[in-house]
């Protein structure tokens, strides 16, 4: 990694340089002053999807709907791995339902899928709800 990061903005999709060893002091949008790291994941939509896989910093994308009872069951594991992951991995939700258009250009067949993006590129995926450990465990075999 370089000692300034670029970081997408979860709200303006601004992409903001941030010095590596400013992560941990709340960095703000230098466009719309939001945070731009996040204890939580953030809502994914079409629009947002090509700037938001940019950046230095691991995106997670937990694709998803509300009619999924597996969905619904893996959303406070995932909110619990965005606490934990805060200025290593950002997460993100993708409403399947909502966003049909993106969801089909993810080639998602299933949910829960969980897709890894790296420096705007897809380097991982896996189908299925899984316990807290496990999902952290993926994610250090990917270099998060």
């Amino acid at each position: 990694m370089s000692d300034r990061l670029v970081i997408p903005c979860p709200q303006c999709n601004g992409l903001n340089r941030i010095p590596a060893e400013r992560l941990g002091d709340q960095p703000k949008c230098g466009r719309c002053k939001s945070p731009v790291l996040l204890d939580q994941p953030f809502e994914l939509k079409q629009g947002d999807y090509a700037s938001q896989i940019k950046g230095d910093l691991p995106l997670l994308i937990d694709v998803w709907a509300d009619w999924c009872g597996p969905c619904k069951s893996f959303a406070p594991i995932f909110e619990q791995a965005a606490r934990q992951l805060k200025g290593r991995c950002r997460l993100a939700k993708l409403d399947s339902e909502a966003n049909q258009q993106l969801a089909g250009q993810l080639g998602i067949r299933s949910i829960p899928s969980l897709i890894l993006f790296k420096n705007g590129r897809e380097v991982s995926r896996q189908s299925g709800a899984f316990p807290l450990p496990q999902l952290l465990e993926w994610l250090r075999s990917q270099g998060v």
